[in-house]
């Protein structure tokens, strides 16, 4: 990959501060964009658990459906990639890596906001009710237990907040906030990969489980673009010298 500091910096240090400091600016309003998506989320949930849902749209999918299991799942799943990738913004100077976490905060923040307002729209609650676990809507056991099933990396859900496959635990949340530099880079391409690896599983179980023509569509987008950030992913792991844990 080109170092976003090669030669054309070195000729002209003054292009290069300037393209540094509108890639700054740049993350600045993503993160606002995102923040806003993720407060408004958060209201949106806790306004749920007070008031109850709205009544029930004619038409929309059941409570229990793919289309709303899969609408709340994943808007939780990207909560915590928004905030990873928030986590590593300030923990390290590379370009590449600060490049990739601002797609990822700003397309996860995005698609979530497009998942919590789907809910609304259907007047469906944002909070699963009853004793169904994460993940249930996918047929399985909806814990993230199986890795190779479900692309997760860690074994039991809820276990330190693993709430399904591939989220981050509690303690590599803290752990990423205390690393540096090219530490920092390595643990949230890590992290980011077996996160992927689950939102890629519980995609590609929406789109052929979800019978919301415009769910199917955004659950194919997100299989697509997953994907190739896994590639690419995988190839800085590889420049530093490391690889995927699973």
């Amino acid at each position: 990959m080109t170092d976003s500091t090669d030669t054309t910096d070195t000729a002209d240090p003054a292009a290069g501060a300037e393209r540094r400091k509108t890639a700054r600016v740049r993350w600045a309003a993503g993160a606002a964009v995102a923040l806003a998506l993720l407060f408004a989320g958060a209201a949106a949930v806790a306004s749920a658990r007070e008031d109850g849902p709205a009544p029930r749209t004619a038409g929309a999918p059941a409570s229990d459906s793919a289309d709303a299991g899969f609408a709340r799942d994943m808007a939780v799943h990207h909560q915590q990639a928004v905030e990873m990738s928030f986590i590593v913004r300030d923990r390290t100077g590379d370009e590449d890596v600060r490049r990739l976490a601002y797609d990822i905060a700003n397309t996860q923040a995005n698609q979530r906001g497009m998942l919590l307002g789907r809910l609304d729209l259907w007047g469906l609650p944002k909070v699963a009710g009853g004793d169904d676990p994460p993940m249930a809507w996918m047929g399985g056991r909806g814990d993230g237990g199986d890795e190779h099933a479900h692309g997760g990396h860690h074994p039991g859900g809820g276990s330190d907040g693993v709430l399904m496959a591939g989220m981050a635990s509690r303690a590599e949340l803290e752990r990423l906030a205390r690393l540096d530099g090219k530490q920092a880079e390595v643990f949230y391409l890590q992290l980011m990969t077996d996160h992927h690896k689950g939102g890629v599983a519980m995609a590609e179980a929406c789109a052929s489980r979800c019978t919301v023509p415009v769910e199917q569509r955004l659950a194919r987008g997100m299989v697509e673009g997953q994907q190739s950030e896994l590639g690419l992913m995988r190839d800085l792991l590889t420049e530093r010298g490391a690889k995927p844990r699973s």
